[in-house]
């Protein structure tokens, strides 16, 4: 594959995108001894939360006030989706889903499960997939995301990507969200193969700008074999299109690709700054 000619600049400044700090200081969210999240350490007394019970048990306990962090008491599962829920009717949740994501410590052990809409706004690590899909002839297949999405809505996007439910694997999600979004099946797609993990933390808009993304995305290759073409099952794509590479690397440089999407693309097309 040739590649065209691109700014260096470009790619360094879309590369340095992915880890930015958040706007403002954030203190540990904990679950026992483990680290599970962050949050702005005056968050929960924003929203009284921190009064919250689960009958006689309070569902949260102030460390230290300001400094320390704050500690999810009782079942972490059941207390952090009440939580979840009082951040919905506040209005500082992410679109609710009615999905659960699992919630892994700074280890990467599963504490327990929330609901999807609270994950930004307590700072709790996501796991994602995406799968970058090529034509024979090396053009690349590419999404355009639904206009009515709540985050990059109209923005372009690899063949597909999604988040790893609680209920998923990786293996498993790369599966099902391929069949959602781009109504394929993995075990007809040719040369399949793993392309890497991409890791972003940066400020999100989830929790009234309080919320910060932090999320490790693995990424996939594909080739869709001729006279096959993806085809939306969920609603959530409003189009899809083949680009020729020249076609591709000037649209990423146009600002027309979620983040995600650009910095996998460029990576899956060897793109170095």
């Amino acid at each position: 594959m040739t590649t065209p000619p691109y700014d260096p600049q470009w790619l360094r400044e879309l590369r340095a995108g992915a880890t930015v700090p958040p706007l403002r200081p954030r203190v540990p969210l904990w679950a026992g001894e483990s680290m599970i999240g962050s949050v702005e350490p005056g968050f929960f007394h924003k929203l009284a939360l921190h009064t919250m019970t689960d009958g006689d048990h309070p569902l949260l306990k102030e460390e230290r006030p300001g400094t320390l962090g704050w500690r999810v008491m009782g079942d972490v599962t059941t207390s952090l989706n009440k939580i979840a829920v009082a951040l919905h009717e506040a209005g500082l949740a992410g679109a609710w889903r009615d999905e659960q994501l699992a919630v892994p410590d700074q280890f990467g052990h599963r504490k327990g499960t929330v609901e999807r809409a609270a994950v930004r706004p307590l700072g709790i690590t996501t796991l994602a997939v995406h799968l970058v899909g090529q034509s024979p002839d090396g053009r690349f297949w590419v999404q355009q995301r639904a206009f009515d999405k709540s985050n990059d809505p109209g923005l372009w996007d690899t063949l597909m990507g999604g988040m790893v439910s609680a209920a998923d694997t990786v293996e498993t999600a790369l599966v099902r969200e391929t069949w959602e979004e781009a109504g394929l099946h993995t075990a007809a797609l040719q040369a399949m193969r793993y392309g890497g993990q991409l890791a972003t933390r940066r400020p999100a808009t989830d929790g009234n700008g309080a919320g910060y993304v932090v999320e490790d995305i693995d990424w996939y290759v594909c080739t869709v074999p001729e006279g096959m073409a993806p085809d939306n099952q969920d609603g959530e794509v409003e189009q899809f299109r083949l680009m020729e590479v020249g076609e591709l690397v000037a649209a990423l440089q146009r600002g027309e690709f979620t983040t995600e999407a650009a910095l996998i693309l460029s990576d899956a097309m060897g793109l170095t700054a």
